[in-house]
């Protein structure tokens, strides 16, 4: 059975940080493309940040030079480090991880930044 499990959500100020951290079971996970995304309120679901399985690294343009993706292939874990956080980044924000057509997701963590 696929399990991605995320962690670290919160409430955090403008300007403030975050690290949120996915751990992957029931999946050769050094194989597979990790991602994470966000969903806000009214919204499509976006890409936010990609790492391949060969450590490549993919952003939106929205979070360049503030959100850094890393995986530790070892631990079966993909994390999100987010500074200068700001209010547009309130979301609930999701786990993926992608091989060929197998595409599996998290059950989604809640960042919100606000004052």
């Amino acid at each position: 059975q696929v399990q991605l499990v995320e962690s670290g959500g919160g409430l955090v100020q403008p300007g403030g940080s975050l690290r949120l951290s996915c751990a992957a079971s029931g999946i050769s996970f050094s194989a597979y493309a990790m991602g994470w995304y966000r969903q806000a309120p009214g919204k499509q679901r976006e890409l936010v940040a990609a790492i391949a399985s060969g450590g490549i690294t993919n952003y939106a343009d929205s979070v360049k030079g503030r959100f850094t993706i890393s995986r530790d292939n070892g631990k079966n874990t993909v994390s999100l480090q987010m500074n200068s956080l700001k209010p547009e980044d309130t979301a609930v924000y999701y786990c993926n991880a992608q091989q060929a057509r197998r595409d599996y997701w998290g059950q989604g963590t809640q960042v919100t930044v606000s004052s």
